[in-house]
């Protein structure tokens, strides 16, 4: 997947432009949702990029990266290793449609550019993972791009859509409707949803104190 996206620096980090450009756009939301303190457990963390940029701007929080495939955790070791980061631990193999996943307990749990590029059986694990990883009022963070209504909300989000369900029908740009009644079955509350560059969403949710 790295080799698709991005470009190899010689200390093994790689990077790609898109982190690069919605990286503190999306810290300026973080700031403001995430918890002072406790342990962010980040989704598909990809090439490192943002569990760095987040790191340094967040100190108080204690990050834990994860990554299904053994490349991009590589590159996340080489970010923790070249922003001498003593905030963020390790990263970890997680795949969120198998369970149990490997922590009993996060404050709050962050996934970005994820849902779009894998099966809907991705998002439903990644949401029932977090209902059980996360205490009452845990925020569950997401973002990407979402047809709103059944529309897609700009004709570049549609033309990326069908080039992600060229590659590979079970992906595709999701409804938020459909996502955000995902989540409200397995007990989460949305509580903010922000306008991002590039016609992203962010999309805050909690988990509610009687969650299933």
């Amino acid at each position: 997947m790295l080799e698709r996206i991005g470009q190899s620096l010689d200390d093994g980090r790689w990077v790609t432009g898109a982190a690069e450009r919605n990286k503190e756009p999306i810290l300026a939301v973080l700031r403001r949702v995430l918890p002072p303190a406790g342990l962010v457990l980040e989704i598909g963390s990809g090439t490192g990029q943002h569990v760095a940029c987040f790191a340094k701007g967040l100190p108080a929080l204690t990050w834990q990266p994860s990554d299904p495939d053994a490349p991009a955790r590589d590159s996340v070791r080489a970010w923790i290793a070249h922003e001498q980061l003593a905030n963020v631990r390790g990263p970890v193999e997680l795949d969120v449609t198998r369970s149990p996943w490997p922590l009993p307990r996060a404050n709050a749990v962050i996934s970005i550019n994820m849902i779009h590029i894998a099966p809907w059986a991705a998002t439903e694990g990644l949401i029932s993972g977090a209902r059980d990883l996360l205490p009452p009022g845990g925020v569950l963070f997401l973002y990407g791009p979402y047809r709103r209504g059944g529309q897609h909300t700009a004709p570049s989000n549609e033309a990326f859509d069908a080039r992600l369900r060229a590659d590979n029908a079970a992906w595709g740009v999701r409804d938020l409707e459909a996502v955000l009644a995902l989540a409200a079955a397995a007990g989460f509350a949305p509580t903010e949803i922000v306008e991002m560059p590039a016609n992203n969403l962010s999309v805050v949710l909690t988990r509610a104190a009687s969650s299933l």
